[in-house]
């Protein structure tokens, strides 16, 4: 009876070591990825339920997406290819060399990707809110505001039209001639459509003189200057081949801001894109509901645009917002 107990309970401290064995290593790593970075995850990729990279969705989008291209230029990757750098520089013609601008532009940027995380327990939630009329009466703004991350572009408005669009902005894409000045603690994300943006942000950060493109444009723009981001014409390039598929000259700016939030975010909300319910094209900051220049212009293809867009909301790799009229 006595020798049948104690087998028993030697049995029962085996079992007992032999869990202890297993669960101890097991917390101490949990305890340890506490310190670097956050609990650890079950999923590779991000901790939200569903992750924009989760491969094995939709063939149309893997086919389009590569995460190993990197959305701006820093000091570890301004090496430009000679056939990306030749179609950029083709663009426009009218200004077909590059400039020593590009040499000094690295003095204030960063030397690596600094959207880059390895930590896959983030759940980075953006929005990338368009200037689409359709905004107008959405009461979108608490939703926008919301996210970690809001990417505006252009001359976009928020003020007096906080309830509907917000009034957070994280990242704000811009051009010389789209060009704005910005709150402090905003990441200025410039899209050089042609080498003399370059020169002309250097000289309007610093302050100099400016030379003149096609219009007038700002002499001096207010921005944190370690907070600027130059879109890589890499990435520009990958855009056009990839995702509009050389529908329009190049992308526009709406379509650029987009599929930047698809590489550096895990969820993504769309906001103010496309025509109103009535079929107009304009700004929601403007009363002018005529069909805007960007839908006539020849550059762009929003047709085309419009339905990646749409193609990628029905997919599930972003939400789509049309506006009052149209829901999510």
């Amino acid at each position: 009876m006595v020798c049948s107990f104690r087998k028993r309970f030697y049995k029962r401290i085996k079992s007992f070591l032999a869990i202890c064995c297993f669960l101890l290593p097991t917390y101490f790593i949990y305890r340890y990825s506490l310190v670097k970075g956050g609990p650890l995850c079950m999923k590779s990729t991000c901790s939200c339920e569903t992750c924009i990279t989760d491969r094995g969705v939709s063939h149309w989008f893997d086919k389009r997406f590569n995460s190993s291209i990197q959305p701006q230029l820093t000091s570890d990757n301004e090496k430009i290819p000679q056939e990306d750098l030749l179609w950029w520089l083709g663009l426009q013609s009218r200004f077909p060399t590059l400039s020593n601008a590009h040499s000094r532009l690295f003095d204030g940027m960063p030397k690596s990707d600094p959207f880059k995380t390895n930590n896959s327990c983030l759940c980075r939630r953006c929005a990338v809110v368009g200037n689409s009329g359709n905004l107008k009466g959405s009461n979108y703004g608490q939703l926008i505001d919301s996210q970690d991350f809001v990417i505006r572009m252009n001359k976009a408005v928020t003020k007096g039209h906080e309830s509907d669009v917000g009034k957070k902005t994280t990242h704000h894409f811009m051009y010389p001639e789209s060009a704005k000045d910005l709150e402090p603690n905003i990441h200025l994300v410039l899209v050089p459509f042609k080498p003399h943006d370059l020169l002309w942000f250097v000289n309007a950060l610093s302050k100099r003189n400016n030379m003149l493109t096609y219009k007038r444009v700002k002499r001096y723009i207010k921005a944190d200057r370690d907070k600027v981001v130059i879109f890589h014409p890499t990435f520009f390039k990958y855009i056009h081949d990839k995702w509009t598929e050389h529908h329009g000259r190049y992308p526009s700016t709406g379509m650029l801001a987009l599929i930047f939030g698809l590489h550096i975010c895990d969820q993504l909300s769309v906001f103010g894109y496309g025509a109103d319910r009535k079929g107009n094209w304009h700004h929601y900051w403007e009363n002018n509901r005529l069909a805007g220049a960007f839908h006539r212009t020849g550059v762009h293809n929003a047709t085309f645009e419009t339905h990646i867009i749409s193609r990628l909301a029905e997919i599930g790799k972003i939400q789509l917002y049309r506006g009052r009229h149209g829901g999510s």
